[in-house]
């Protein structure tokens, strides 16, 4: 397994993002931020049963980790094989006793794979991301969150798009949500032990989609073992003290110049929620995040 460096916290790696984001993606070459991308015909085009990769975080949020871990046991794939990597931080004890429960259930061609980080690694997307894009033997890597659910059907027509592809990028052409959930809504209850659980596929309306962002980042695997997710940019490898907002997503395409290519995939699911776990509770932050979210809603 490669585990490239992390750096400490800095107190300007704000400032260096913001300036990353409005100057430097605009006048230099993304080539000299990461390796050399593999040429399309010498990427490996899958054809039948292959590998999938699926990588999230989570942090405060168990009750949706549990939705989704729920939808691997409750629709399990048949046309690939499934890893299903979760990023977490054993401060978190309702998301470690989520994961607990999952870890024991076997499921046909699904893999459990947990992985504890400080929460200085976890805050920063990015760090956990280039550590499964680095380590992965996966055809193709799917990096997500945990509020995503993949419901009926959605890894089998997956599967079925993916064959014969070569592209860096792709991402579903549509997704189903919910409204705007406040913390006390019955499907973001949090005092339940941890179970299997599944979702009432009415209540979501259906959206489509325009790139591939943040939870819809569906990634060749040797492009992700090749240049692994921002690791030449130290801002999105550097420890936090709390959850950041994610840039890297957009860094990401600029560094493979890609907005991703749509596909027809069955049963994807969101859970929108207006309370982000990131953010302290009843914080000021989270008071004033929480009126923008209804506002946009």
């Amino acid at each position: 397994m490669i585990i490239k460096k992390t750096y400490a916290p800095r107190w300007y790696n704000v400032y260096a993002i913001q300036f990353f984001r409005l100057v430097m993606e605009r006048i230099l070459p993304p080539s000299w931020f990461r390796e050399t991308l593999p040429p399309k015909d010498q990427r490996k085009a899958v054809d039948g049963f292959f590998n999938l990769e699926i990588v999230s975080h989570c942090w405060q949020y168990s009750n949706m980790l549990t939705y989704q871990l729920s939808s691997f046991v409750n629709n399990p794939p048949t046309k690939l094989a499934l890893t299903v990597t979760v990023f977490y931080a054993q401060e978190d004890t309702k998301s470690q006793a989520v994961l607990d429960f999952f870890s024991q259930k076997n499921v046909d061609n699904v893999t459990w794979n947990f992985q504890a980080l400080s929460t200085g690694k976890l805050f920063r997307r990015g760090i956990g991301r280039n550590m499964a894009a680095r380590s992965s033997k996966a055809d193709w890597l799917w990096y997500t969150d945990c509020d995503i659910i993949f419901h009926e059907n959605c890894l089998d027509s997956l599967a079925e798009q993916l064959q014969g592809k070569q592209e860096i990028l792709y991402f579903p052409k549509q997704e189903r949500t919910t409204e705007m959930l406040t913390a006390d809504d019955p499907m973001l209850r949090k005092d339940s032990e941890p179970q299997v659980v599944d979702i009432e596929a009415g209540e979501f309306s259906l959206h489509s989609r325009d790139k591939a962002k943040g939870a819809f980042q569906i990634v060749h695997g040797d492009i992700a073992r090749a240049i692994g997710y921002c690791e030449k940019l130290s801002m999105f490898q550097t420890e936090d003290t709390r959850w950041r907002k994610t840039y890297e997503d957009t860094a990401f395409k600029w560094l493979i110049n890609s907005e991703g290519i749509p596909l027809d995939i069955d049963g994807v699911f969101q859970i929108r929620h207006v309370q982000k776990g990131r953010y302290a509770k009843d914080s000021k932050v989270s008071k004033v995040r929480s009126k923008i979210r209804r506002m946009q809603e």
